[in-house]
């Protein structure tokens, strides 16, 4: 097994604006994983897609759904990343808001923590909104691509 010297860089968050199927959408992205390497540390792509009930035009939230999801973020956030803040288990990669979701993306060390967090709450029933996720091997980090490209 290789051993890798990792530093974890303190996010810097950028705020994308963009229109996708003629809907707008906000994205705001950790742009500091744009130089991090070793990459293959993280090799994980966690995917959280949160169902939004109360909106407003163009499927965006209200202020209220904000509040609730913005709440419910900081949780699984904490949690994905796990208490050990000098090695987490995960780097938050971006928070995307479009068409009636909210979805939130990690690069993840250990699939199988986050699986066994993500099941519990399912199982516990205590999410306060709907969600779905998906955690796919993509060591080169192809998935994060569009998250990570220089944008005009």
């Amino acid at each position: 097994m290789t051993d890798y010297k990792v530093e974890i860089p303190e996010e810097h968050y950028d705020l994308l604006n963009f229109r996708q199927d003629d809907l707008p959408g906000v994205a705001v992205i950790n742009s500091a994983l744009k130089s991090f390497e070793p990459k293959i540390v993280f090799s994980w792509h966690l995917s959280i897609m949160i169902h939004l009930e109360d909106l407003i035009e163009n499927g965006m939230p209200s202020q209220k759904e904000v509040a609730i999801i913005d709440k419910y973020g900081d949780v699984l956030d904490r949690d994905v990343k796990g208490p050990n803040k000098a090695k987490p288990n995960a780097l938050f990669l971006a928070r995307i808001t479009w068409n009636k979701t909210r979805e939130l993306i990690w690069r993840v060390y250990d699939p199988e923590i986050a699986h066994k967090y993500l099941q519990q709450i399912i199982s516990d029933d205590s999410s306060p909104r709907q969600f779905d996720y998906r955690i796919d091997p993509d060591d080169n980090w192809k998935l994060a691509e569009w998250h990570l490209t220089d944008w005009p």
